[in-house]
């Protein structure tokens, strides 16, 4: 029988690291099993600008490389594995990876959620390099330039104003001839002299080559009429929902509509034990920053669960009212 570790966190992007460097820092040990994508979403961006301390940005990879190191530094564990069957009702937790079996006091699930793409030609290729998921992210990239936006809801139609505030012009593509976006939000694209809306069509091709310039254009189809056009943009963004990495969880661990894992103030889900942090938890705002913040806190409230375990009280839930 394996032995039982005290922590074991899962996914290897900002939460995951964060995690791991407090709970290394306190003498925990964590394994952190990475899962495929080593890094995360921001291990796929070339340029980041707003992650605080690096004024003159860093790429992405380097960026998440960095926090592996600050990890493993304080003894977290790394291992290129993923997990393929958990069983939340034994304790200690039981995970079963494509390599071994392991048992564990309690978990930090910062496996991260995966932009939907529409699996078109160019779009994995110009990933990073013209395409993108994440306009608070890449918009100032684009300052003075034109860009599209493909989507429908209020994400959509949020995304594209945003970028109003750097791209020279902003195309927003719909399948469909109206937005499903709110109607305070459709008001709003509409009222801006900067977005032009392309309506009834889809993109079908990104063209460019991420080692001359990146992206170039993308290829409209009319859904109506089946005629291609080809239109030049200098960034591409796809806004079309993302999906959260959970089911490997087989329904074990309460999650919204959407998807994502449900915590309370401390991170906290409804299997106690267990902890969600980043982008599989959060379906708002999806930034490195708060990926970080919320790995800090699963893992601040994880070390204290471990010290008391079921009796673990937190600061201010008996003032609160939470517990007696």
């Amino acid at each position: 029988m394996a032995d039982v570790r005290e922590v074991i966190i899962l996914g290897a992007g900002c939460s995951g690291y964060t995690a791991g460097v407090y709970l290394g820092r306190a003498g925990l040990e964590p394994l952190l099993i990475t899962g495929q994508e080593l890094g995360g979403q921001l291990a796929l961006t070339t340029e980041v600008e707003n992650y605080p301390g690096f004024p003159d940005g860093i790429f992405g990879a380097e960026l998440t490389e960095r926090m592996q190191q600050q990890a493993v530094k304080f003894g977290t564990t790394v291992s290129i594995e993923w997990v393929k069957e958990v069983d939340l009702t034994k304790r200690p937790l039981l995970l079963r990876t494509d390599k071994n079996e392991y048992l564990t006091k309690s978990l930090v699930i910062a496996t991260g959620s995966a932009p939907r793409k529409l699996g078109i030609p160019g779009e994995t290729e110009l990933w990073g390099y013209g395409v993108s998921a994440c306009a608070t992210c890449d918009g100032a990239l684009y300052r003075g330039k034109v860009v599209a936006v493909v989507g429908g809801g209020d994400t959509a139609a949020e995304e594209a104003t945003f970028l109003t505030r750097f791209a020279s012009k902003v195309y927003l593509i719909h399948r469909r001839d109206r937005l499903r976006a709110s109607a305070a939000m459709a008001e709003r694209v509409a009222s801006n002299a900067k977005i032009e809306c392309i309506w009834n069509s889809g993109v079908v091709e990104c063209v460019g080559q991420k080692d001359a310039g990146g992206l170039k254009s993308v290829k409209i189809a009319n859904v109506e009429t089946g005629a291609v056009t080809d239109l030049p943009v200098d960034g591409f963004f796809l806004a079309i929902g993302h999906t959260p990495n959970t089911s490997f969880l087989g329904g074990q661990i309460e999650v919204d509509g959407g998807g994502y894992i449900v915590t309370d103030t401390y991170q906290r889900t409804n299997v106690e034990g267990v902890f969600a942090a980043g982008d599989v938890q959060d379906h708002v705002w999806q930034q490195a920053i708060t990926a970080a913040g919320t790995g800090c806190a699963a893992a601040l409230a994880c070390e204290k669960y471990l010290e008391g375990l079921s009796g673990t009280v937190y600061p201010d839930e008996r003032r609160m009212g939470i517990v007696a």
